[in-house]
């Protein structure tokens, strides 16, 4: 079961630096297309907000997810809660997080994983 506690954590770390990848990626795609000439005074700000707004938006979303997988790692309570309430709010997120989220769920509820979180 620890080798399916350390799979699930990397993947979670993997997963949610993707998000902060993919967030960084927007942020500067929609913050440059603010700087084309001719775009107009109103586009740019629209843009540049839009950049900010979506970039913290799955920022918000992909720091806990890189957290939970730390914590797994560490065999913490709190991760394994977090991890839970993450995969909650992932099972949306198809095809990649769906099947995080079913892996996570399947593994971390089983009594032998709650047995090895439980503090000695």
């Amino acid at each position: 079961m620890g080798k399916h506690i350390n799979v699930i954590s990397i993947l979670w770390i993997v997963y949610g630096g993707m998000g902060l990848l993919w967030a960084f990626i927007l942020f500067w795609i929609l913050f440059g297309i603010a700087f084309i000439p001719d775009i107009g005074y109103e586009a740019a700000y629209i843009l540049r907000g839009a950049g900010i707004f979506v970039s913290v938006f799955i920022g918000i979303f992909s720091v806990p997810e890189v957290i939970a997988g730390i914590g797994l790692l560490k065999m913490k309570e709190w991760a394994r809660i977090l991890a839970l309430i993450l995969c909650f709010f992932n099972l949306i997120a198809f095809p990649l997080g769906t099947a995080l989220s079913v892996y996570t769920f399947v593994i971390l509820v089983k009594d032998e994983s709650i047995q090895l979180f439980q503090k000695p």
